[in-house]
């Protein structure tokens, strides 16, 4: 005998489950559904479409799209086809757009809110709407992680705040940004502030106060702070708030040791504690380099660019790093970043190499082909932006700063116009020259305005570093004291 059967699903009730059977599974035929469901997602996956080098392994192409679907797979429309949804007040609410749920922002808003962004900014502003919604129901505070219609806990910082503001500045900004800014500051500067009890910022009072808290902690709610003062700006032109957090996001200072070189915590009167402590799945190597906003003064506070370039040099020396080893550990997410560092140090070649280090040696076909969690999306996305060259490094900013491309084209279909990448390769890491729209450009920071409307970017690539290029460019990377 055969037996046929379909599954109808609902955060809300039962009945709802089976209304959205009803009208999202007419009929039993297996084949209709699979076609739907292959169609559905190559309109996705082909948002981006690549070509690789005839020699190069076929299997990167299937690597490639596999890392693009589990881009797109989460977050997830958790409301019914009647607009019914369980709010984080744990009552049934009823809306006219999608509400999401599965925010891994700890995780996501390095990479693929940034991706999503670009590719789907009409469903990226229902996922940051529906992040706005929980924060008003859960209490009036951004939540960290949420499942379901629960706020987690899990993790540290002040995500959703940066996640809001990277999404706004890709051009996913169908919302009401003047409200998200609201829920933003309200986490940022009141100590009471929670999603359901859970508390925006742990350790806030003290923060304010002394200038300085547990060091990872501390430095994730300075990107936040700093990703504040940009959506500020942006969405509502408040010069005097995006000024005031711009200067609070600089509490990293507070953090740098002089003595040692190197960003530690403090305790309550002042002192240093031991360099090793309060790196939050890190190392106090990789988090150093967690100030996104401010690499220049970054660097500076260390003697340099050649400094930086050496200590850079130093963690570099192996990729597979754990979460308490001292180098690189590119299967977790605080250290995302800091290859393309080496673009505000003087090496943008040594970014080039980097990246395609890291997508040779810690991405492979295998059940076990990924360096670490994905995390809802967020590895999956990194290997994207390294693939295509482009990597959205500041928080809050539309931006990209630039490594060579692993393809020999690629092509972005964006919302504004068509975006094409051509010269990549996966055997000749090194930019030797580019060009956007058939001029010549020499900077390792591309703004989002020269690319969202469409535009051609020409590489020549070779075997050999050219360690001038990128060096002497305008724009320069942008960095914010």
């Amino acid at each position: 005998r055969q037996i046929c059967y379909k599954i109808g699903m609902s955060y809300v009730s039962v009945e709802n489950a089976r209304e959205n059977l009803r009208q999202e599974s007419v009929g039993w035929n297996f084949m209709q559904v699979k076609t739907a469901a292959e169609t559905a997602w190559n309109s996705y996956l082909s948002k981006i479409e690549i070509r690789p080098d005839d020699k190069d392994d076929p299997n990167r192409l299937q690597q490639f799209y596999t890392h693009l679907y589990h881009s797109f797979i989460h977050p997830n429309i958790c409301s019914d086809v009647n607009g019914e949804y369980m709010g984080a007040d744990n009552k049934i609410h009823r809306s006219n757009r999608p509400e999401y749920t599965s925010f891994s922002n700890w995780d996501t808003y390095r990479t693929q809110i940034q991706l999503l962004s670009i590719l789907a900014p009409e469903q990226t502003s229902d996922m940051v709407y529906s992040l706005g919604e929980f924060a008003e129901q859960a209490g009036g505070g951004m939540p960290r992680w949420v499942l379901a219609n629960k706020e987690t806990g899990i993790m540290q910082g002040d995500p959703s705040t940066v996640l809001v503001a990277n999404a706004y500045a890709f051009g996913a900004r169908n919302y009401d940004a003047r409200k998200l800014l609201q829920i933003m500051v309200h986490g940022a500067t009141d100590s009471t502030a929670s999603a359901q009890g859970v508390l925006t910022r742990p350790g806030l009072i003290e923060y304010l106060e002394k200038g300085y808290y547990d060091a990872s902690i501390q430095l994730e709610y300075n990107s936040a702070e700093f990703a504040i003062s940009r959506f500020a700006l942006a969405a509502t032109d408040d010069q005097y708030l995006s000024g005031s957090m711009q200067g609070r996001a600089q509490g990293w200072k507070n953090l740098f040791n002089p003595a040692r070189g190197w960003l530690q915590s403090r305790n309550a009167d002042g002192s240093w504690k031991p360099y090793y402590e309060d790196w939050r799945e890190s190392t106090y190597k990789n988090y150093f380099w967690m100030v996104p906003f401010n690499l220049r003064g970054l660097i500076n506070s260390i003697g340099g660019n050649k400094a930086a370039e050496a200590r850079l040099d130093s963690l570099f020396v192996r990729l597979d790093a754990n979460y308490g080893q001292e180098w690189f550990a590119s299967g977790n997410e605080p250290s995302f970043g800091i290859p393309w560092v080496y673009n505000w140090a003087g090496a943008p070649y040594k970014a080039q190499n980097i990246v395609h280090r890291i997508i040779k040696e810690s991405y492979f076909d295998g059940q076990d082909g990924l360096p670490g969690n994905d995390d809802l999306g967020a590895m999956g996305a990194y290997y994207v932006f390294c693939a295509i060259g482009l990597y959205p490094e500041v928080p809050g900013v539309g931006g990209f700063s630039v490594n060579s491309p692993f393809f020999r084209e690629i092509k972005l279909h964006l919302p504004g116009g068509l975006v094409t990448i051509s010269g990549g390769s996966s055997s000749k890491p090194y930019i030797q020259a580019l060009k956007i729209d058939d001029k010549v450009y020499d900077s390792t920071w591309i703004p989002w305005e020269l690319l969202k409307n469409g535009a051609r970017l020409q590489y020549q690539l070779g075997r050999k570093p050219d360690k001038q290029w990128g060096t002497t460019g305008t724009p320069e990377p942008p960095s914010f004291d």
